[in-house]
């Protein structure tokens, strides 16, 4: 560890989205790090679970985001350590339906989780908190790709709110935009009649192992990083999309939405 690196060590963390994927596995590292985690997702029983297994002072803060009482909830959150130094928004949901098929609730159900509740919570801590905001939005976040109009845009929303936060005061961000991640978030992302897709896709059982991508989160939080890219291919894809955008798109249109590939 470099000496101006992060020490978690003792640091109160807030996660949203901690019952599972990206969240739990930071959760499991933090913990082994001796971070003091408060735990946020809508699953109260997997969140005591997953509290039973980690070796640290936990919090188990239950919340369905899209509904939540942010203030009370950031009271509660703010009240459970004496303060939070931390805030990793990693709660979300996927998309898998065409635009043309897409009616607007299901696109303000994605606004509501994916942008929405880590601007509300950040709002509510601003005036007491400097917390360290930690972001995961997306390679979608860059960049598009069929099937995910509304995913995209609710991540493209929070990586211009942070950036934005960052000019206007001096709190500390760090965006994390991961490419394919071997989490369950194809099986719950909604399609256009707002129900669950309930298939994995392919590209994503073969994508990053979740704990390999939480350990390279950590890895830039600690260095400080405003910008984490954690992905394989999909990388590759970016830098097609900065530089060459034309064959950016000729590519991004053969995708396939529901496999991935």
């Amino acid at each position: 560890m470099h000496e101006n690196d992060i020490n978690f060590t003792g640091k109160i963390v807030w996660i949203t989205g901690a019952s599972s994927g990206i969240g739990e596995a930071l959760a499991v590292l933090l913990a082994g790090k001796k971070a003091r985690l408060i735990l946020t997702a809508r699953r109260a029983s997997a969140l005591e679970t997953l509290s039973a297994r980690l070796d640290t002072a936990v919090k188990v803060l239950p919340a369905d985001l899209y509904t939540a009482d942010f203030a009370a909830l950031s009271a509660a959150a703010l009240a459970a350590f004496g303060g939070i130094d931390m805030v990793i928004h990693a709660a979300g949901i996927g998309q898998r339906s065409l635009a043309v098929e897409t009616p607007v609730k299901v696109y303000r159900q994605l606004m509501e989780i994916n942008f929405f509740a880590p601007v509300a919570i950040t709002g509510c801590l601003l005036p007491v908190s400097n917390a360290h905001m930690v972001v995961i939005g997306s390679m979608s976040g860059l960049m598009g790709f069929p099937g995910r109009t509304g995913y995209a845009a609710s991540k493209h929303a929070l990586k211009g709110y942070f950036e934005t936060l960052q000019v206007e005061q001096d709190v500390p961000v760090t965006i994390v935009s991961p490419g394919r991640v071997q989490t369950n978030l194809s099986l719950s992302a909604i399609t256009a009649s707002g129900e669950a897709h309930g298939v994995m896709d392919e590209a994503q059982i073969k994508g990053i192992p979740v704990m390999e991508c939480a350990a390279r989160i950590l890895e830039g939080v600690a260095k400080r990083k405003k910008h984490v890219i954690i992905a394989r291919k999909e990388k590759y894809l970016y830098w097609l999309h900065k530089w060459w955008p034309s064959i950016y798109y000729k590519i991004a249109k053969k995708y396939s939405f529901t496999t991935g590939k």
